[in-house]
């Protein structure tokens, strides 16, 4: 494959900014989209209990990642996926949030690994934030250069 070849990212601007990441972005949710089918209880504890059915949440936000990360590959779908991916980071942060605050993690890892565990659940909350502007930056990129600019 050649340079010329390589899927090309877009800025808001509408300048391209070399190779895209989309393909990385899309094969990260298509892995975690396939976790939540392997281990769907490990999943469902992070629902928090005012949830309801927490294995079948499980499933639905495994097919949307699955779906939106297979579709965030194609530059034809790419912009509604990447607004799908935004939307879905958006209604799972209650689970994030659930996570680092609840003593779930001492049920999922190890004794010697709550410890660690907490801290990436904690670290995991703001980094939901990246992920989100990651994301945005595919959903508004077709937007930005399918939108005239005016000259002058």
């Amino acid at each position: 494959m050649t340079d010329a070849d390589r899927p090309r990212s877009t800025d808001a601007d509408g300048t391209e900014s070399g190779p895209s990441l989309a393909p990385l972005m899309g094969a990260t949710y298509v892995v975690a989209g396939i976790a939540h089918f392997l281990v769907p209880e490990r999943f469902a504890e992070a629902v928090p209990p005012s949830f309801p059915s927490p294995v079948g949440l499980v499933y639905l936000s495994g097919i949307a990642e699955i779906v939106l990360g297979i579709g965030v590959t194609i530059p034809r779908t790419r912009r509604p996926s990447a607004w799908g991916i935004v939307a879905l980071l958006v209604a799972v942060f209650p689970a994030n949030v659930h996570l680092a605050r609840s003593d779930t993690l001492s049920d999922l890892v190890p004794d010697r690994l709550v410890g660690p565990a907490r801290l990436a659940a904690l670290i995991r909350l703001p980094f939901q934030g990246v992920l989100i502007g990651w994301a945005l930056r595919y959903a508004r990129a077709d937007e930005a250069a399918a939108t005239p600019r005016s000259e002058g």
